[in-house]
């Protein structure tokens, strides 16, 4: 295991360590195998074109890209990892809501795996998963509400509720020892976590309703799911 993991100077805190090179490697490997499996089976499934496919992890992927860049314009951080960024949760909706909770979940979950090799510390194997691929794949679950009315709103909040709940019960579980004396763990982590995703949905919830910003995202949807 040494091969993957190891205590990094100057990390979070006593008691956490970080990839490797060959650790990221292979999160990078596992991620790339992720989109196209994803890609494959839908493919196998809905007996589509292959074109179409091609077309979906395509976005996908420039989706990814896109949401990493924005994460790193962080107008807020936290200790701990936790920030406001630009928009950056928005592009991994943006998909669910364009191509349905499939598509969605599965880029959403490499898209957490992206993010864990940006900065690959951590403290166990449970608290990376639920802290990256749990707590960034729920943003999928927007895609059960693309054929709603107001279904990217909708998706939006619900993505990031369900990102919420796994990041709190991370915090719960883990990070209880950060807890002010006095402050019940459940409360802190509550309260950590919603003073981040809180103000990046509001802000987001509030450019997407602009009627240029909307018009401009539906037109976006028609050219990423014509032929579909």
């Amino acid at each position: 295991m040494n091969n993957f993991f190891a205590t990094p100077e100057g990390a979070w805190g006593d008691g956490s360590v970080h990839l490797t090179g060959t650790g990221i490697f292979l999160v990078a490997a596992i991620t790339v195998i992720l989109l196209v499996a994803a890609a494959l089976l839908r493919h196998r499934n809905t007996q589509k074109k292959a074109a179409l496919t091609t077309k979906q992890l395509v976005y996908s992927a420039v989706a990814i890209a896109l949401a990493v860049v924005c994460s790193m314009i962080k107008l807020f951080e936290l200790p701990m990892g936790g920030s406001v960024t630009l928009l950056s949760m928005l592009f991994i909706v943006l998909i669910a809501y364009w191509y349905g909770p499939y598509v969605g979940i599965m880029t959403a979950v490499a898209y957490g795996l992206v993010q864990f090799v940006t900065e690959p510390i951590f403290y166990t194997i449970p608290q990376m998963l639920l802290d990256y691929p749990c707590a960034f794949g729920a943003l999928g679950l927007a895609g059960f509400f693309y054929k709603k009315k107001w279904g990217l709103q909708i998706g939006y909040v619900v993505g990031v509720i369900g990102r919420f709940l796994f990041a709190t019960l991370s915090g719960i579980v883990f990070f209880a020892s950060y807890a002010p004396e006095g402050m019940s763990p459940i409360v802190y982590s509550i309260s950590y976590q919603a003073s981040y995703l809180l103000p990046e949905m509001i802000v987001t919830l509030i450019i997407i309703s602009i009627p240029a910003v909307s018009k401009a995202l539906a037109h976006i949807k028609i050219r990423a799911t014509e032929n579909i």
